[in-house]
C-alpha cells in the first residue's frame, strides 16, 4: 500500500545546526565546514543509494561540489541566527523499483525546485524500518534559502545589511 510522507524544515544556525553537517549526513559523505572548522564524517552511514546536486542555469558549475556549495552558503549567511537551507524529507513508494523511484525523485526536484531557480542537493535513502524509522525508500533535499541572482551571485536583502529594515536591496540595480 502506498504511503505518503512529506516533512519540511529549515536548517538554522540559531538551532546549533550546520548545513555542511546536514549535507554530509544526507549524502553519507565526509565534508569539512570552513565556518565551524569541523569535519563531519558520515561515510559509514548505510542506506544512501543515490546523491546528486541539480543546478539552475544561473548557478556556478562549481556548486556541483557539495563541500563548495554548502561552505558558500555558510559564508553568505552572516548572522548567528541565520536560516541556511530548506530541508525536505519525502517518501517514495515500495511498489516502485529503485530506478523508478530515482527517476521520480529527480523529476520532482527538477520540476518543482530547480525549474523555479533553486539549487537542490538530494539523496535517496533505503527504507529505515528499525526503531520506528521510515518504512519506505525516501529522499532528502537541501535547498539554500538565499536565491541565486542571474549573474550567479547570492542575492542579498536590505535586512542583511547593518540597520536594514527588510526587502530587496535595489541600490545596485540599474
Amino acid at each position: 500500500m502506498a504511503l505518503f510522507h512529506l516533512h519540511v524544515t529549515q536548517v538554522k544556525r540559531s538551532a546549533g545546526q550546520s548545513v555542511v553537517t546536514s549535507a554530509a549526513y544526507r549524502a553519507g559523505e565526509k565534508l569539512y565546514s570552513e565556518y565551524y572548522g569541523e569535519v563531519s564524517d558520515y561515510t559509514h552511514k548505510g542506506g544512501v543509494v543515490c546523491t546528486d546536486i541539480l543546478l539552475p542555469p544561473q548557478a556556478p558549475n562549481q556548486y556541483q561540489d557539495r563541500a563548495t556549495l554548502w561552505n558558500a552558503v555558510e559564508k553568505a549567511e552572516r548572522g548567528k541566527k541565520a536560516q541556511l537551507a530548506y530541508s525536505f524529507d519525502i517518501a517514495l513508494q515500495n511498489e516502485f523499483s529503485l530506478e523508478e523511484n530515482i527517476a521520480l525523485a529527480r523529476q520532482f526536484v527538477s520540476e518543482q525546485l530547480v525549474g523555479r531557480g533553486m539549487i537542490a542537493d538530494f539523496a535517496i535513502h533505503q527504507p529505515d524500518k528499525e526503531d520506528g524509522g521510515i518504512p519506505n525508500p525516501h529522499f532528502h533535499v537541501l535547498c539554500p534559502i538565499r536565491p541565486i541572482e542571474p549573474d550567479g551571485k547570492w542575492l542579498y536583502f536590505v535586512s542583511d545589511m547593518p540597520g536594514g529594515k527588510g526587502g530587496l536591496d535595489m541600490s545596485d540595480t540599474k
